[in-house]
């Protein structure tokens, strides 16, 4: 898991809805998972594990999960409308629950997500008190909190990427708090996944998208400003 917890993170935030963890968390997976899409998509297929294949209705997390997707947040008095409001802006939605799986987090949801041709994957997990750990990409492992400023970049697996995008984020004058790197098989693509305490100029976004060798890129800010 990605970053450390403060008792004053495990106080939770304001919020809608019964629990942190079935409520408050899943509208930050929500939010953070939108973001890594590009907007509000126009179907989802949500997936709930565990503790919440077994509550998510009764704890409201059908609701706070929808609700987290059309990016309301979670003190949003409109969440527990939300899966009639996203019928009204047509976003098209499906719930499934598996109650017994070992490999994840007993509080995981996978979502998979499509806005036009867009498509992506996201695993997260509701750790408590709001907090969240988005655990996986698009199959990539990624291990972010989306409290801080997030890079994240798909590129050829090339000698010396991690050195050179830190040298580049370096120049921000910004403090990078994680980074991870994860792959598929040896020389297959890459996923480097960047938090940082603060944000980066556009210019220097622009500046990494235009490399040939970086295949996708894409920043997601703290979900909650």
């Amino acid at each position: 898991m990605a970053g450390k917890s403060s008792v004053f993170d495990m106080i939770g935030p304001v919020m809608i809805g019964p629990s942190s963890s079935h409520t408050a968390g899943v509208v930050r997976i929500a939010r953070a998972a939108i973001r890594v899409l590009g907007g509000i998509p126009d179907e989802a297929n949500i997936i709930f594990y565990n503790s919440f294949a077994r509550t998510y209705e009764g704890h409201g997390s059908d609701r706070a999960i929808i609700g987290g997707l059309l990016d309301f947040k979670t003190d949003d008095e409109r969440i527990r409308e939300s899966l009639i409001l996203a019928k009204e802006k047509g976003l098209v939605f499906h719930f499934k629950s598996i109650g017994n799986s070992s490999v994840h987090h007993p509080n995981t949801i996978k979502l998979s997500l499509r806005k036009g041709e867009k498509k992506v994957e996201v695993v997260g997990e509701s750790l408590g008190g709001g907090l969240i750990n988005i655990a996986e990409v698009d199959g990539f492992v990624a291990n972010f909190s989306a409290q801080l400023h997030t890079l994240i970049i798909k590129a050829q697996d090339v000698s010396g990427a991690i050195a050179f995008i830190s040298s580049v984020i370096a120049q921000e004058k910004t403090n990078i708090a994680t980074m991870s790197v994860s792959r598929k098989g040896k020389n297959d693509l890459a996923c480097h996944v960047i938090e940082m305490d603060s944000g980066i100029r556009t210019i220097t976004i622009d500046y990494l998208k235009s490399l040939p060798w970086i295949k996708e890129l894409i920043y997601i800010p703290d979900i909650d400003l």
